[in-house]
């Protein structure tokens, strides 16, 4: 077992972040922060199928643990997503038993799964195909992301699912599905969260959330969840420009006048 999967169902406290520009540097850069993990988002970022490789490789320059968010619940976007190098899957929008029973055999190789075999990168393209069968089922993180009305409502049987590893909260989604947006919906929003992670750790799972700011991490590991994502690479460089950007000085026209 690898020591990123072994740390979350371990219910290790892990900090990540989503990585969402398409680009290695942004990788790198994220990488050497201190996270413990990256989570690359593919579901909403606009990156290309082949810059997902690119992305896990920088990551794993930096030897920090990569997992990449599907954009749905086709097998081939997991297999790829895996087959390029990346410890682990986050499948999104899972609402019922079955679309997590799913998202298990989507990632593991028989017999626990129906995961094709191919000559990627985690296989060393085809020269470590038969090593890379023999550990992959037990070093790969299966994520759920519950973020529906009906996840919520169907949360006891996702948390039941064998083969899933973390069930993660996505309050944005679900505010939305279950009518609970902004300050009026606080309540209602906090309860429904309180509801999965409670479910979730009763079952002997890791919970997981995504937080926007440091504070929420304190507050939901205090009910039981370990395993956060905590903003974007796109969320910092917002959220850090406008903080240190100084007042450009002022200066007379010039040639960079003309040349802009």
């Amino acid at each position: 077992m690898s020591e990123f999967r072994q740390k979350c169902i371990g219910k290790a406290n892990l900090v990540g972040s989503f990585a969402a520009i398409p680009h290695p540097v942004a990788v790198e850069v994220m990488a050497l922060s201190g996270l413990d993990f990256l989570c690359i988002d593919w579901e909403h970022a606009q990156i290309s199928r082949d810059m997902i490789e690119t992305m896990v490789r920088a990551a794993d320059v930096r030897r920090v643990p990569a997992m990449v968010r599907v954009p749905g619940h086709a097998p081939e976007a997991i297999q790829a997503a895996l087959d390029s190098g990346a410890q682990g899957v986050l499948v999104p929008r899972v609402s019922t038993a079955a679309q997590a029973e799913a998202a298990v055999k989507a990632s593991r190789y028989p017999p626990l799964g129906e995961r094709g075999v191919g000559p990627g990168r985690a296989a060393g393209y085809g020269y470590r195909i038969p090593e890379y069968l023999a550990g992959a089922n037990d070093r790969t993180v299966v994520a759920v992301q519950v973020e529906t009305a009906a996840g919520l409502a169907n949360i006891d049987a996702i948390a039941a699912t064998d083969g899933v590893d973390v069930i993660f909260v996505g309050p944005g989604d679900l505010s939305v599905s279950i009518d609970a947006i902004g300050p009026q919906g606080a309540d209602k929003l906090n309860a429904a969260i309180r509801t999965v992670i409670g479910a979730t750790v009763a079952r002997g799972k890791t919970s997981g959330i995504f937080c926007a700011s440091p504070q929420a991490i304190s507050r939901w590991a205090a009910i039981g969840a370990s395993f956060f994502v905590l903003a974007s690479d796109t969320m910092f460089l917002g959220a850090g420009a406008p903080g240190h950007a100084a007042p450009a000085a002022p200066r007379g026209p010039g040639p960079r006048d003309e040349l802009a």
